[in-house]
């Protein structure tokens, strides 16, 4: 799977084992490329982008909170980003609401932990029919 990735400085060693942890995918990378200070929105406006245009089917974001990305990714239309901190939350996100970009706080959640929910969270599939209407309303307020 093709995923885009991308974090700001607070996110950026997270991000980073995330790619380590999931060989099996091609990762884009949108940066940060260090833990030099940067904006969030710099990178992760140009990852949800790439999900919402299609060339990256999933992407993950992290910032120290995970509420800027969060904010970010959700300007984008097209885009459901679900902050998650827990593994529960994230599978439901994709069974629920079919998010397409999992936002995760860098300062916040321990990093073997954080392998655990974008673990759940990939493996996680649409379950659709009820959801699938509620999607729809969703994508309806996005044209207006």
């Amino acid at each position: 799977m093709k995923l885009a990735i991308a974090s700001d400085h607070a996110g950026y060693a997270l991000k980073e084992e995330l790619k380590k942890a999931f060989p099996m995918h091609e990762f884009v990378d949108f940066g940060t490329h260090s833990e030099d200070s940067m904006d969030y929105p710099d990178s992760g406006f140009p990852a949800a982008k790439a999900v919402a245009d299609g060339s990256c089917e999933l992407g993950i974001l992290i910032c120290g909170s995970g509420i800027g990305m969060s904010i970010t990714a959700n300007k984008v239309p097209g885009i459901r980003a679900a902050l998650c901190s827990i593994t529960d939350v994230a599978r439901l996100s994709r069974m629920h609401n079919n998010a397409n970009v999992l936002v995760l706080a860098g300062r916040f959640t321990a990093t073997a932990y954080a392998i655990e929910i974008a673990k759940a969270w990939l493996e996680t599939p649409f379950e659709g029919g009820r959801h699938e209407q509620r999607l729809d309303k969703i994508h309806q307020g996005e044209r207006k």
